[in-house]
């Protein structure tokens, strides 16, 4: 039964890893959608949306499974637990990489962002990547302390998006009302996938230390 139930949460563990690197590739077309208005890219995070949800509803059914028939305890209970949290967040990125795709469509042939907000949107992305990655790496190895770096990262994303505010709300933006929405709610999809990729790391420090941050 042990040997069972360590097999299983590798398996676990291995479906957490294949949905961190999902969400990374998704964010990654879907940014290139949005400033170079790819159609081809936009579409393919869209259709691919549905894989990593049928993998989160693996995570879950999985996770349910052991809960009922292996009943873990101490640091199992915890792993077991951590694996569906963060199979939740990782979920909800991927809605977010879905999110940034469909307005990139919904504005093609034209590009969604005007050129004066795509270093600001860059940015973003490429913090954005670079938790997404951290992600895979404290799910594939845990490590308390490259997750705790995700807070630092979190905190650089927020000073983009209060640039971003800056931008919109200067009496000099000649782009209209349209647009400024449509910014707004990229920036705030940005900022929103940084925060589900720190509570991912949280839950792997808790993993790890079992101790709450």
């Amino acid at each position: 039964m042990r040997d069972e139930f360590r097999a299983e949460l590798q398996t676990v563990g291995q479906l957490l890893v294949d949905m961190a690197e999902g969400i990374r590739a998704a964010m990654r077309q879907a940014t290139r959608a949005l400033l170079t208005a790819d159609r081809r890219a936009a579409e393919v995070v869209i259709a691919r949306d549905a894989e990593i949800d049928g993998l989160y509803r693996d995570v879950e059914e999985r996770v349910c499974e052991l809960l009922a028939r292996q009943a873990p305890v101490a640091s199992d209970l915890r792993a077991v637990i951590t694996a569906l949290h963060v199979a939740a967040d990782l979920e909800r990125m991927g809605d977010l990489a879905d999110h940034v795709a469909k307005t990139a469509l919904r504005r093609h042939p034209s590009p969604a962002v005007p050129a004066e907000l795509r270093p600001i949107f860059t940015d973003m992305a490429e913090i954005a990547d670079r938790m997404a990655g951290k992600i895979g790496s404290v799910l594939a190895d845990p490590d308390a302390d490259l997750a705790a770096e995700l807070d630092r990262d979190d905190d650089a994303m927020d000073d983009l998006h209060r640039s971003l505010f800056g931008v919109l709300l200067d009496d000099a933006w000649p782009y209209g009302v349209e647009t400024a929405i449509d910014a707004t709610l990229l920036g705030r999809f940005y900022e929103r996938f940084a925060d589900h990729a720190v509570n991912a790391g949280e839950h792997v420090v808790y993993l790890v230390t079992g101790e709450t941050v």
